[in-house]
């Protein structure tokens, strides 16, 4: 089965809230704790630089997503951050691979110059290991800064990538 990576259109927002919801629910990876609806994840996807899905060609199913937007502005302006997410049943097949080479593209084109991500959880060994081997660079460790669903706090890890 072939899976591409492409701009996402107005027919996948189903599929990419739901994923998206996926990942909130889980508590474990993204910061936000709202889950969105209809309205609110057209305008949160609508506003991103760019938003990508991660299409299984045979099915046309969605089975991952990721956004890119500025991670700060002004002087800082040429760092963009990205979050991605794939569909829990469809962990383990190289799929977040894909989206952040996509999103490495396409921050470049975009006309950043750094791809920065300011909270990987210590303990998403998935996600540290993928973005060392795509050669992210681990700027330390805050210690305590992300609350897990359960309360409990974990470690968090800035990585960049030059672009």
């Amino acid at each position: 089965m072939k899976i591409i990576v492409r701009k996402y259109a107005e027919n996948d927002l189903e599929a990419m809230i739901e994923i998206w919801n996926e990942v909130v629910k889980e508590g474990i990876a993204f910061p936000q704790e709202e889950l969105l609806n209809r309205k609110t994840g057209s305008e949160f996807f609508a506003s991103q630089d760019y938003t990508g899905v991660a299409q299984e060609t045979d099915t046309g199913n969605i089975l991952g997503l990721y956004i890119l937007h500025p991670n700060n502005i002004g002087r800082c302006g040429h760092i963009c951050n990205a979050s991605y997410a794939v569909r829990m049943d469809q962990r383990g097949r190289h799929i977040g691979e894909k989206l952040v080479l996509n999103s490495l593209i396409q921050g470049k084109q975009t006309g950043y110059r750094i791809l920065q991500f300011n909270a990987v959880v210590a303990s998403n060994m998935h996600a540290r290991h993928l973005y060392e081997r795509l050669g992210f660079i681990q700027l330390g460790m805050i210690p305590e800064g992300f609350r897990m669903k359960d309360g409990h706090y974990e470690d968090i890890c800035p990585y960049y990538h030059k672009l």
